[in-house]
């Protein structure tokens, strides 16, 4: 997952916003192609705007033996709304990059018994421009991004990640 590239095949849009329901079903199909593990999943993009992904899941293929979600499968989707969130916006910059995951933590509030999702935001909407720069200018930088985990509309989880983007090749 780590390891994703997205320049070959990701989702492009219109420079006129995010979240429409063709960029959903592009990452949806883009996730599900390049990440064998949101198949498996049975990942769903929810929702994509400016501000953030949402991803959700079943409870039936993520399900552990307390009939609960697998911790593994909460984490996994809070890294890819996360991942997700700065994939769309590299994209909408015209940035070729390949994104990876340095370091997260995810905070478990309570269980989740049955569907659930996770909804990406950047840490410090004022850090894209200096991230996107410093891209732009040394092929690498660093992101933080945070995540939140629900179940029933209820918090059930929090997540932060750091993020570095690659330059790449197209």
């Amino acid at each position: 997952m780590s390891h994703a590239r997205h320049e070959a095949a990701g989702p492009r849009r219109h420079r006129r916003g995010l979240g429409t329901a063709v960029l959903a079903r592009d990452l949806e199909q883009y996730l599900h192609q390049q990440i064998p593990l949101c198949r498996a999943m049975r990942v769903q993009v929810a929702a994509v705007d400016a501000l953030g992904v949402t991803l959700s899941a079943p409870l039936a293929p993520n399900i552990n033996h307390h009939e609960t979600v697998f911790g593994g499968s909460a984490s996994a989707l809070a890294i890819l709304a996360s991942w997700s969130l700065i994939h769309v916006r590299l994209r909408e910059a015209d940035l070729a990059a390949r994104l990876v995951i340095q370091r997260n933590a995810v905070e478990y509030e309570r269980p989740i018994a049955g569907d659930f999702s996770a909804r990406s935001a950047l840490e410090s909407e004022e850090a894209w421009p200096a991230f996107a720069a410093l891209f732009s200018r040394r092929g690498r930088a660093r992101l933080t991004v945070l995540a939140t985990l629900e179940h029933g509309g209820v918090r059930a989880g929090r997540f932060s990640g750091q993020f570095v983007a690659l330059r790449s090749e197209r």
